[in-house]
């Protein structure tokens, strides 16, 4: 207290001070130069180095990365051309194998009213040949009873067949 009554504030410039301030900090600074300063700098380097290596390998890793992206989009690309593909010749076999079945069916069909054909006419010549007989029989019985004679096995036969003919002419 003494000293800022003695007129010395405390805004009062003293050179020695001054100097010796400004020799320790020279002083201080070639100290930190000569012994602080190589392992700071060599740590901030190092950090240096650290950062840039972590960047290039993040770089590296996002480079793989957008390629495996593009592999996995090329796959699903590849995939979904494959799934239209599969698609597309499964509705192929299925519209093939309904228009077998529509022609296997159609066929079966067809043979189906052929051999219906066949059996009717079959069967209308047998219910024709049927007919005939019973008309040559009715015939030669109303013959042999209008005449009142009784032909012989032969002449029976010899009768009926040019019967049948003369029907299978008209």
């Amino acid at each position: 207290m003494l000293y800022l009554l003695a007129g010395g504030g405390l805004l009062s410039f003293n050179t020695g001070f001054a100097v010796w301030i400004a020799i320790s900090l020279i002083v201080f600074l070639l100290i930190m130069t000569k012994y602080a300063m190589p392992p700071i700098m060599a740590a901030l380097e190092g950090r240096e180095i650290t950062i840039r290596e972590s960047l290039e390998a993040a770089e590296v890793a996002l480079a793989k990365a957008k390629a495996i992206s593009e592999d996995n989009e090329k796959a699903l690309r590849e995939a979904e051309q494959t799934a239209h593909q599969i698609r597309k010749e499964a509705k192929e076999e299925a519209e093939r194998i309904r228009t077998e079945r529509v022609a296997k069916a159609k066929d079966e069909a067809e043979q189906i009213v052929e051999q219906a054909k066949l059996d009717i006419k079959q069967e209308k010549q047998s219910a024709l040949l049927a007919l005939r007989q019973e008309v040559a029989y009715l015939a030669i019985k109303s013959a042999s009873l209008i005449i009142d004679a009784e032909l012989d096995e032969e002449k029976n036969k010899k009768l009926v067949d040019n019967y049948i003919d003369n029907l299978s002419k008209n």
